[in-house]
């Protein structure tokens, strides 16, 4: 008959676990982050592509370098 002294320490419970995160909060911040995961380098990627394509059009481009 343990349950019955669970009985009204919701209020105890709350205090000492309200500074900490829930487990679906936990684990919805995860998701977010492991979507996220990449995008420092997909940036760096696309930042170096931006930078290549710009180089090739004011060179004038494979066709008209001579």
């Amino acid at each position: 008959m343990s349950f019955f002294g669970l009985v009204g320490n919701d209020q105890k419970l709350a205090q000492q676990y309200r500074d900490r995160e829930s487990a679906s909060d936990k684990a919805a911040r995860k998701r977010r982050e492991g979507h996220h995961r990449n995008t420092r380098a997909a940036d760096q990627q696309g930042q170096e592509w931006e930078d290549a394509e710009r180089s090739r059009q004011h060179r004038g481009g494979w066709r008209r370098s001579r």
